[in-house]
């Protein structure tokens, strides 16, 4: 029998409601004064057999208590959950009219236990998709730390030369110091052979013989001197591996705060500048920078990887020109080089994971990618120009306040 069949001669149903009522994915009822199913719909059969196994929609009926037929017909509908033999938890939804006399009843059925297995997959699968999101977060992390590694593995031979200089003429002042601290002492022990003499006037010219033997007056002149570029020296180094553990920091449960811009790329330049000062002439002109809510190490990971493409692109010499400056609530550091340029259909692809246009051994092709997603996370971005030929111009921009939405997401 098909549901027109099911239907009372006494009730009209237009052919769209019909249509309607039996493609929804909803169990619905209808049921006339007598109590008999006008109505039921595939769902509502298929729940019946799913409820007890070969029995049709009236069986749904009986699982009802009897006392909310008079409910509904009192107040118009009921609700309610009921549990099956099967251990089915079905909510129903009942509503009853009276009209000329005769009373209609519309029932909806819904399948709890379903739904909450559906829920309870759902849940699964979004308590795999945040796994999956934690480990992709870990692996994107462990990537940023290796090739912001990798990139000072890179500069390892050039920062050990700008260590070991400093050191190096630092350990040849002590050398000379040690020399200065002899003759000082053998001044001193001839001025106190002088003074315990039993004529110390008559060894006044001993003295003065040894104090010009031994040079003290350029000794004492060139002290100073040796001890201020050994501080300086020593300054020097203690800059580096400061400069090199901001950058090996990975800082990743840190909370954004303001930073100093041009203070991380003076820190950045001195990581890199042995690599690029034998053929690269620098030109700087800052611009007044605010304080820039961001990651500094990060941001200076970035500076770094384009520093080191703009000396890469710089084959004998060249130049490297930084502007910065701010404006529209909006701070930018533009990376300028007059390098052999990007090709046009290359300048598409610099920034996808594993491109790169330089030889085997020389570039992993994330230093840009990565460089890209650090600028993204800090809801800026970076523009690029170039010409083949005449060099290439890398500006990032950056929010000098990060988005509060976005500092939460």
């Amino acid at each position: 029998m098909n549901q027109r069949d099911t239907l009372t001669s006494s009730t009209t149903w237009s052919d769209d409601m019909l249509w309607a009522l039996s493609v929804t994915d909803n169990a619905v009822m209808l049921v006339d004064c007598a109590g008999h199913v006008t109505l039921a719909n595939d769902a509502t059969r298929a729940l019946a057999e799913r409820v007890h196994p070969g029995a049709g929609p009236e069986y749904l009926l009986t699982l009802l208590p009897k006392d909310v037929w008079t409910h509904a017909c009192e107040r118009g509908s009921w609700h309610g959950q009921i549990t099956s033999a099967t251990g089915l938890v079905l909510a129903i939804a009942l509503h009853c009219e009276e009209r000329g006399g005769t009373v209609r009843s519309f029932l909806t059925f819904d399948d709890l236990s379903a739904r909450n297995g559906r829920e309870r997959e759902l849940q699964l699968r979004h308590d795999e998709l945040q796994n999956t999101y934690r480990r992709l977060a870990g692996a994107q992390e462990q990537l940023l730390q290796s090739e912001k590694m990798a990139s000072i593995g890179q500069l390892a031979a050039g920062v050990a030369h700008e260590i070991n200089n400093p050191i190096g003429y630092v350990h040849s002042n002590l050398g000379t110091l040690q020399e200065y601290i002899g003759a000082l002492f053998a001044l001193v022990e001839a001025h106190e052979a002088a003074l315990q003499s039993s004529d110390p006037q008559a060894s006044r010219e001993e003295v003065r013989a040894k104090r010009d033997r031994l040079d003290i007056d350029f000794i004492i002149g060139d002290l100073p001197k040796l001890l201020a570029e050994s501080r300086e020296g020593i300054e020097r180094v203690t800059k580096i591996v400061h400069d090199l553990k901001d950058f090996s920091h990975a800082g990743r449960d840190e909370a954004m705060r303001p930073s100093d811009l041009h203070r991380g790329l003076e820190s950045t330049l001195n990581i890199v500048w042995n690599d690029l000062k034998y053929k690269v002439r620098l030109e700087k002109h800052y611009g007044e920078l605010p304080l820039v809510e961001c990651h500094l190490s990060e941001i200076n990971q970035v500076l770094m990887n384009l520093l080191i493409n703009a000396g890469q692109a710089i084959t004998d010499r060249g130049s490297i020109v930084i502007n910065t400056g701010a404006e529209n609530g909006e701070a930018w550091i533009s990376i300028a080089d007059s390098g052999c340029g990007i090709a046009p259909d290359a300048l598409q692809r610099i920034f996808e994971p594993f491109y790169t246009t330089k030889p085997i051994g020389r570039g992993t092709g994330l230093g840009l990618a990565i460089a890209y997603s650090i600028i993204a996370k800090h809801n800026g971005r970076i523009e690029v120009t170039s010409q083949p030929g005449a060099g290439s111009a890398f500006r990032v921009v950056l929010p000098t306040v990060q988005p509060r939405e976005a500092g939460a997401a």
